[in-house]
């Protein structure tokens, strides 16, 4: 088993910035695809930024963020980090981390390939 802890989200006006963190604990966090998905009221939660696992730290993001979120993880501190810059309303969601044993560029997105999840934290973005 692997608990996920989502942390550092709150509201910011549009422009800004807020970095997200997600502490793990149980399991080997190194061995795990991290992955960072949002869900807005009434849409699907859709992924916004995955790191593999291997020394190479490969990153995914989809095209509506990329440029303005980055991924990293320090396995050190079982922690992935989510920092969101340039932020708009259309960020404004629950952001949850997630964990899954596989890398592959074609299902890194599917949700239900990921196998543990956060409780998730509130992003709020106002114009």
């Amino acid at each position: 088993q692997v608990q996920l802890v989502e942390s550092g989200g709150g509201s910011v006006q549009a422009g800004g910035s807020l970095r997200l963190s997600c502490a793990a604990s149980g399991r080997t966090f190194s061995n795990y695809v991290m992955g960072w998905f949002r869900q807005a009221p009434g849409k699907e939660r859709n992924i916004v930024a995955a790191i593999s696992w291997s020394r190479d730290y490969t990153n995914y993001y989809p095209d509506s963020v990329k440029g303005r979120f980055i991924i990293s993880r320090d396995n050190a501190k079982n922690t992935v980090y989510l920092q969101m810059n340039n932020l708009k309303p259309e960020d404004t969601a629950v952001y949850y981390c997630a964990a899954r044993s596989d890398w592959s560029i074609l299902t890194v997105g599917v949700v239900s390939r990921y196998s543990y999840w956060g409780q998730g934290t509130q992003v709020t973005v106002s114009s």
